[in-house]
């Protein structure tokens, strides 16, 4: 080997993959032969013949001296001084060279500002360097990577466009930050890649996907795919003019699973982004829902993890399409009037081997210590909330998915597990705080942090928290010392209302508490009551399964409890498929049950749903005051031996309020007597017992106010209340 300027030590680095600072030796650089000084061009391309550099100004030519047959090349220019643009023709013995530039001629392209907030942990959009970018420099089109690995040694970007060689394009380290940058030129979009990472604490290379990859392949490959993010033309902008957080206005949700709410019928395929837009919008519209949300559509590896074991955090998952597919989804929701919440999973991530698991070889994103950094239960790595690079990650990832798709609400998930150190494990398999508690101080800075950057950045915007504990002021704002998150999921509601309504109803009558005891915690939060995927699987049953009894019983009790919730404070939520009363238990690998929807109970059933929130969102006594004692007021709530509850809702100006009443038996009260607050006719304005719903039919379509007091009020009424059943009353004005 004669090389004239090229020192062997860092040739040989080069050429095993173990030089850690590419841009210092490959590319033009002053240089010394002997005596005399100039400039040196180095390129590497292994498996080329031949390597001819063309200067851009004057189209001169030079051919390169290969050094090494590894496809190591360089030309020494004496008494050059100043650097030229120049491209390379490589000779890979095909019938036309290649023609490309030089990746090691351009400069770094991160601003100082950014590295700044990076290196701060305080970068809320950390997705606008890191990933991969179609950019142009100098009139030259390519790919701009960017890379957080503080520990790596190397790393390089790799793909089919250089045969998977991490030797070829390594990148250059922006060493206070850990991160690593490299701009290629000629790759466009669609290009697949990973990153090849050689650690100290790896034994050979290793590949990952881009944590911050805008795409993915469909699984189960696993490389990353440059793409555009900004090419969609938005049709929304009226929409996302009339957002509000939505505290005084109706908010029900149709939470739903997208690979199973429809499949293609012939080989039980997946409808696409833009065929859920055709089928699934109308569908939401018609049932009156005024929200979706979507369990997590975020690139994932494993069909049943249900998107919760996410590996792109910044991906629309290509199960159903692209990019631009997606952001088409959510288009033709806000132009119907309907608003899109994704389930986000900022407390863990998936151990699978091309994710964030020891990324650079190190836990860069998740504890060391497991009894810190791993769910045993969920089989997941938990984010260190304490480190600059989740920060940057996680708080960026939240406001690319408002950016970007235009996303209404975010509904964080395992909130609980992110708030305890000790969540789900025995003594001595948790680490206390740094003053002896179980609180994780770190992920309560960060949901703080989170909650403050969204209502900073997005007016209108939701954000809710499935939280399970009596964690304080979770939907309170962060200046008084809450959590900062608009809505928290209604955990103990959910989990005792389903016990008393699972329970026969000749039994109820011990449970009356179950019932009631919602009401002294009903307003300590801003909450929503879920009937989520949750509760229709892992051999919990359906929503209809559930109930006791016999064929009607069932429908009438499931009636009931919908009326129920949507008489009681808070926002409402269900999950798909319990609209129309699907048997079986939910399954992410085939679709819902449509053919229930032509037989009459389950036809009922899903006219029932439709009409509560159509009455929902008419009367504003409904909704108007879900989280104060100013809008509600019991009626009756001792008649446990018939187990009967009545209530009162009010609107924000007390003009209008709504009679509840409710039978959670299946006796039938032919008299019954209420009071109420004032004089008139009181019309029924929903009853669950309707024939329209399947039910007996039972009760007054109106009833006359008599004069005396009755539970404290100055006048009552006498009706008829129907067996298993929920009905509304409205005063005539």
């Amino acid at each position: 080997m004669d090389s004239q300027v090229t020192d062997l030590n860092e040739l040989n680095a080069l050429l095993y993959g173990n030089h850690g600072n590419p841009f210092s030796f490959l590319g033009l650089h002053t240089a010394s032969s002997g005596k005399t000084k100039g400039l040196v061009l180095r390129v590497f391309r292994p498996g080329s013949r031949a390597v001819t550099a063309v200067n851009s100004k004057d189209g001169k030519r030079f051919e390169l001296e290969k050094i090494s047959d590894d496809g190591f090349y360089e030309r020494f220019f004496p008494r050059l001084k100043k650097a030229f643009a120049y491209t390379l023709e490589i000779d890979y013995g095909q019938e036309e060279p290649v023609t490309t530039d030089d990746p090691y001629r351009f400069g770094s392209t991160i601003s100082d500002f950014d590295l700044q907030l990076w290196g701060e942990g305080n970068h809320s959009r950390a997705h606008e360097f890191n990933g991969a970018h179609l950019m142009e420099l100098d009139g030259v089109s390519g790919v701009r990577f960017v890379v957080a690995a503080p520990s790596a040694t190397r790393v390089s970007v790799v793909g089919p466009f250089n045969n998977w060689d991490g030797r070829v394009y390594p990148m250059r380290k922006l060493l206070d930050q850990g991160l690593w940058e490299l701009f290629i030129p000629g790759l466009g979009e669609d290009t697949i890649y990973k990153y090849e990472i050689k650690s100290p604490n790896a034994s050979i290379p290793f590949l990952k996907a881009d944590p911050y990859g805008f795409f993915f392949e469909k699984r189960p490959s696993t490389a990353s795919v440059v793409k555009k993010i900004d090419s969609f033309t938005w049709e929304d902008d009226e929409w996302l003019a009339s957002r509000t957080q939505m505290f005084e206005e109706p908010m029900s949700i149709y939470e739903m699973h997208l690979g199973s709410w429809k499949r293609h019928l012939s080989d039980n395929s997946f409808y696409s982004y833009r065929e859920l837009a055709d089928s699934l919008i109308p569908y939401v519209k018609e049932l009156g829902y005024t929200h979706i949300e979507l369990l997590p559509v975020s690139e994932h590896p494993y069909d049943p993890s249900w998107g919760y074991q996410v590996t792109g955090y910044f991906a629309p998952t290509s199960r159903f399409g692209t990019p631009d597919d997606f952001a088409h989804f959510v288009n033709e929701c806000h132009k119907n009037n309907i608003g899109v919440i994704l389930d986000w999973v900022p407390a863990h991530f998936t151990k699978d081997d091309h994710g964030l698991r020891s990324f650079d070889g190190t836990a860069l994103y998740e504890h060391d210590d497991p009894r810190q950094g791993e769910h045993k239960d969920w089989g997941t790595k938990i984010f260190n909330f304490g480190r600059d690079e989740v920060k940057n990650f996680l708080i960026s990832n939240a406001v690319f998915w408002l950016d970007k798709y235009h996303i209404d609400g975010l509904r964080v998930d395992a909130v609980a597990s992110m708030l305890y150190l000790d969540y789900s494990r025995e003594e001595g398999q948790w680490i206390p705080n740094k003053y002896g508690g179980r609180e994780n101080l770190e992920a309560i800075d960060f949901l703080k942090r989170f909650n403050e950057v969204v209502h900073r950045d997005f007016e209108g915007v939701i954000t809710l928290a499935e939280e399970s504990t009596s964690w304080p002021l979770v939907s309170k704002p962060t200046y008084i010392g809450g959590l900062g998150f608009d809505y928290k999921w209604n955990m103990g509601w959910m989990n005792d209302t389903m016990e008393y309504f699972e329970t026969d109803p000749l039994f109820r009558r011990y449970h009356h508490n179950q019932l009631t005891f919602s009401f002294i915690y009903a307003f300590t939060e801003n909450f929503v009551l879920p009937f989520s995927h949750d509760e229709v699987v892992h051999m919990k049953k359906s929503m209809l399964s559930k109930m006791p009894g016999d064929t009607w019983q069932k429908f009438a009790n499931l009636r009931s409890l919908y009326a129920y919730m949507y008489g009681h404070p808070g926002k409402k939520l269900l999950f798909m498929g319990s609209e129309f009363g699907q048997w079986s238990e939910w399954t992410e690998a085939k679709e819902l049950n449509w053919s229930l929807t032509e037989m009459d109970n389950h036809k009922g059933l899903l006219k029932l749903t439709t009409d509560l929130n159509a009455l929902y969102k008419q009367e504003a006594a409904l909704f108007e005051v879900d989280f104060d004692w100013a809008g509600f007021e019991w009626i009756d709530f001792s008649d446990v031996d018939n187990s009967i509850l009545a209530f009162i809702r009010y609107s924000k100006d007390k003009k209008e309020f709504i009679v509840c009443v409710y039978n959670f038996t299946p006796v039938f009260h032919r008299e019954y007597i209420f009071g109420v607050p004032k004089e008139g006719t009181y019309t029924t304005i929903f009853n669950s017992d309707s024939e329209h719903y399947g039910g007996s039919n039972k009760g007054l379509s109106s009833v006359q106010t008599q004069k005396g007091e009755w539970h404290g009020h100055p006048y009552h009424i006498n009706i008829e209340v129907p067996p298993l059943s929920g009905i509304m009353l409205k005063l005539q004005q």
